[in-house]
């Protein structure tokens, strides 16, 4: 069983930045890749991007330069930094992994971009 909390979403100018958290309970977190999705409202959720658990990152196209997921074993925690934000990256923001074929999310934490 692995529960997963985000933290760190508001309201936030154009321009601005957020880091959002999400910790993770269980032993297994270092081991697992940890992904972080958006879903903007009518919209279908998407892949923000990942982490492996070497630390090595993807990102969608959209966020490319101005987000960086990057993870603290030892606090079993995965976070997205997001710079230079648009009021198009306003969505519901979640973390997620598998264990075997078996996904987890969060409950989400809401970015909203707008002045």
């Amino acid at each position: 069983q692995v529960q997963l909390v985000e933290s760190g979403g508001g309201l936030v100018q154009p321009g601005g930045s957020l880091r959002l958290s999400c910790a993770a309970s269980g032993s297994i977190f270092s081991t697992k890749t940890m992904a972080w999705y958006r879903q903007a409202p009518g919209k279908q959720r998407e892949v923000v991007g990942d982490i492996t658990s070497i630390g090595v990152t993807n990102y969608a196209d959209s966020v490319k330069g101005r987000f960086t997921i990057s993870r603290d074993n030892a606090k079993n925690t995965v976070y997205l930094q997001m710079n230079s934000l648009k009021p198009e990256d306003t969505a519901v923001y979640y973390c997620n992994t598998w264990v075997g074929v078996q996904g987890y999310w969060g409950q989400g934490t809401q970015v909203t971009v707008a002045s």
